[in-house]
This record gives C-alpha cells, sequence and structure tokens, in this order.
C-alpha cells in the first residue's frame, strides 16, 4: 500500500515538473525574451523543473525499495533492500524507515542503528538541492529585476529615462 503512496507522489512530481517547464518556456515565448527579469524567470522555471523531476526520479526508486521490502513470502527475510550490506549485517535488521531530506531508505538495526541502502541513486539528492538553490535564486534575482525595472521612469515613447542630470 505505501508503494502506492510513493508511485502517486512520483507521477505528482513528473506533472509538476511539465507544468513547470510549460511555465517556463511560455515565459520567455509569451514576452519575445527582450529582459533580463524574463530569463530568470524562465531559468527559475526551468530548473525548478528539473530539481522536481530529478527528486520524483528518486521517490519512484524509494518506492520501489519500499515494495521490495514489504513483500512477503520465500526470500522476504532479510529484508532484501537491506542486503547490500552484507549478510551478517542484514540479519539485525528489524524493519526500516525512509528518509525524505535527503531521499534515502534507510535499514534499522535491532541495535537502535541505522544505515542507508543505495536505492536512491547517488546522484539524486546533490543535483535536487543544486537545482533548487539555483531556481530559488533565479527566482529571487527575477523578482528583484522586475521590481527594479518596475521603479525605473518610462519615456512616452515606452523606454526607460536615463539618469536625471543636474
Amino acid at each position: 500500500m505505501l508503494f502506492l503512496v510513493f508511485l502517486l507522489a512520483s507521477l505528482s512530481g513528473i506533472a509538476a515538473a511539465v507544468v513547470l517547464t510549460v511555465r517556463g518556456f511560455v515565459a520567455v515565448f509569451k514576452s519575445g525574451g527582450r529582459s533580463q527579469p524574463v530569463w530568470l524567470r524562465a531559468t527559475a522555471f526551468l530548473t525548478g523543473a528539473g530539481a522536481v523531476a530529478v527528486y520524483a526520479w528518486g521517490v519512484l526508486h524509494v518506492g520501489f525499495a519500499v515494495l521490495d521490502a514489504e513483500d512477503g513470502g520465500t526470500d522476504s527475510s532479510p529484508i532484501r533492500p537491506c542486503r547490500e550490506g552484507g549478510l551478517e549485517r542484514a540479519l539485525h535488521v528489524d524493519g526500516y524507515r525512509v528518509g525524505y531530506v535527503p531521499l534515502r531508505f534507510e535499514c534499522r538495526l535491532e541495535s537502535g542503528g541505522t544505515y542507508a541502502t543505495s536505492s536512491v541513486p547517488g546522484y539524486v539528492n546533490p543535483a535536487a538541492a543544486v537545482l533548487g538553490l539555483t531556481a530559488a535564486t533565479c527566482g529571487i534575482l527575477a523578482a528583484a529585476a522586475a521590481d527594479r525595472a518596475n521603479r525605473q521612469p518610462h519615456t512616452p515613447d515606452g523606454g526607460a529615462a536615463g539618469p536625471a542630470r543636474i
């Protein structure tokens, strides 16, 4: 059942990434891409889409690890995703948990410790972090540039007036 939650979350993430991608391209084509705030906003949307897509990809991997861990029957003990740490270690696993930031699948040991498995590809967390920070930075810069452009006085022909001369 938990697998379905992760599958739905992953599909929702992909849908959000598609929406952000479309918004990024619309931002450029709608305004003709003539100003810096437009390009910064488009970059924010597109890198945000990348961050969401990479994170959704990682969520899908966690979902499959959960599906594998909850699979009962022959060869289900010790938990399959936890076997990569060695069989001796896996024999002491009494459960698992999922971490969301950073995204990971952890095996819980009887002694109280945990260890992360390689269920989530190694590039997912760094890529999501870098893309997310880039998106946030571009979004903040776009808002600041748009605010700066709106504060500049405009001439009657639509252009920005130069600095006042005294």
